[in-house]
């Protein structure tokens, strides 16, 4: 029986969500002030419960017995939060096991908290929310979380799910079933493949009745996958040929044991091939062209269910907000060179066919934060910021856009290094150029940060020469000004552009 106990360590700012996997537990605490949230601690630990299902569908009590000496390793943090604010959830293997009561019973008498085992329909609505509470409204999006034991599958739109399923099928049940002894070739790959096929079909044409806007995966194998990409050097979305690349790379390897893919952690060798070919199924049945990383997954979802007042709150603007609030930006000159940026964006996208839906936020973005690095010192302050952005989380972005803003930050002053765009695939490429050159002249514009001495030239686009064309006398009126353009001129023409000022 679940016991009160006093609780007066922490005060009622900290909230837990503890998400009892197939594959992974994992315990996530935050605390909320001044209307930010932050996470202050992470506890994942692999029990991979899922794997200890007999034919019958009985858990194991070695696997049990892993699970709950996981659970109490998690009391000791648990017991300081105020018991109203904790939420323990259990997935797929709890669902489907014969013997869940038994596990479910010792683990409430461990933690002194309920566990509520939920449904595949509930954890694919809980992953959604905390994908839509950690990303920007970008339209219908289709969110893809392969789990231990299942897979969810959602459509929505802002803070609603419109549709979604649960499979029956994930990283450790597909590893026990097709590659057994930790076998990887190509017979066992694509056994997994159309068993794959086969369990997404009957949903496949439903979900592409939907015309989505964009792909999220949501944390596990498609995190990986990126892991490895960043680490070979693709800072780009996943495509399904980078995903029989690393097929091809995983059967040569022959076993997990020599699974050694630069980039894949240690802690995912052993079901990487099987995630690995639900998602290129995900792939071929939905007719997915790309796919980025969320944000947020399940865990999320379960937090910010617990805080009413954030189901409406503009995650991207939120985050922004509170990066230049923690890092003492100057708010009026960041004003002013995001105005002059999305002044030239809008000229600039209306003569370019490299702008999406998300240009002008990533560009606004990046100019808002521009002066991030001012916070360690002016000198070479671009490089602060782009480290700062390296290792703080911007809420409402996927890791691609957030590298998208980095290296808009990195680069806004000073050299421009060449060598950072080799990073993008080519529509990207030319995107983040286009980018860079209208933050790296709003800025300029904005010299002497004043809102009264802004010129408002009018820009003309003809691919890589641009033309900013100025009222009369505006440009000798401010001989600033004017020599910061000529130099730029000279950087971008080195950097194989053509910028015309007069």
């Amino acid at each position: 029986m679940i016991q009160e106990v006093p609780n007066t360590v922490i005060q009622d700012e900290y909230y837990a969500a503890v998400d009892l996997g197939s594959n992974s537990f994992h315990m996530v605490i935050v605390r909320v002030l001044s209307g930010s949230v932050q996470i202050v601690s992470k506890n994942k630990r692999k029990v991979r419960l899922a794997a200890g299902l007999d034919d019958n569908f009985n858990l194991s009590e070695e696997s049990i017995q892993r699970g709950l000496d996981c659970l109490k390793t998690f009391r000791e943090q648990l017991d300081d939060i105020p018991r109203a604010n904790i939420k323990v959830v259990a997935t797929a293997t709890l669902r489907i096991a014969t013997n869940a009561v038994d596990f479910v019973t010792r683990g409430e008498r461990i933690l002194n908290q309920k566990i509520n085992v939920i449904s595949g329909e509930e954890e694919a609505r809980q992953i959604y929310l905390g994908v839509a509470y950690t990303s920007a409204n970008q339209g219908n999006t289709l969110v893809v979380d392969i789990g231990g034991a299942s897979t969810e599958v959602i459509i929505g739109r802002d803070m609603q799910p419109l549709h979604l399923n649960s499979v029956d099928m994930g990283c450790v049940t597909f590893m026990e079933r097709y590659f057994q002894n930790g076998i990887i070739n190509e017979a066992n790959f694509d056994n997994a493949l159309s068993a794959a096929e086969e369990m997404l079909a009957p949903y496949a044409a439903t979900f592409k009745c939907f015309d989505w806007q964009q792909c999220l995966g949501a944390s596990g194998t498609p995190q990986a996958v990126v892991s490895i990409l960043v680490k070979q050097g693709i800072n780009d979305a996943i495509r399904l040929d980078y995903l029989y690349d690393l097929r091809d790379q995983a059967i040569a390897c022959r076993h997990v044991d020599s699974l050694h893919i630069d980039g894949l952690a240690d802690s995912r060798r052993l079901i990487f091939p099987s995630g690995l070919a639900i998602l290129i199924a995900l792939f071929k049945q939905l007719n997915l062209n790309n796919m980025q990383i969320s944000g947020g997954a399940l865990r999320e979802g379960i937090i910010y269910g617990m805080l009413d007042n954030y189901q409406r709150a503009d995650r991207r603007t939120q985050g922004i907000n509170q990066l230049v609030s923690r890092f003492h930006i100057d708010t009026a000159q960041s004003d002013r060179v995001r105005k002059v940026a999305m002044a030239l964006s809008r000229q600039m996208c209306a003569q370019s066919n490299f702008c999406d839906f998300d240009t002008e936020a990533l560009i606004s973005s990046a100019a808002a934060l521009h002066e991030l690095g001012l916070h360690i010192g002016y000198k070479k302050f671009h490089e602060h910021g782009a480290y700062i952005l390296t290792h703080v989380e911007l809420t409402g972005f996927t890791t691609l856009q957030r590298m998208f803003i980095r290296d808009l930050v990195g680069m806004h002053r000073q050299e421009i290094d060449l060598a950072i765009f080799n990073n993008y695939q080519q529509d990207f490429k030319e995107m983040l150029v286009n980018a860079l050159r209208i933050v790296r002249i709003s800025v300029i514009l904005c010299t002497r940060r004043r809102d009264d001495t802004i010129p408002a030239p009018a820009l003309t686009v003809n691919n890589h020469v641009w033309h900013l064309r100025f009222g009369e006398g505006v440009l000798l009126s401010q001989p600033l000004v004017h020599a910061e353009l000529i130099h730029e001129s000279w950087l971008q023409h080195k950097a194989g552009w053509k910028l015309i000022c007069e």
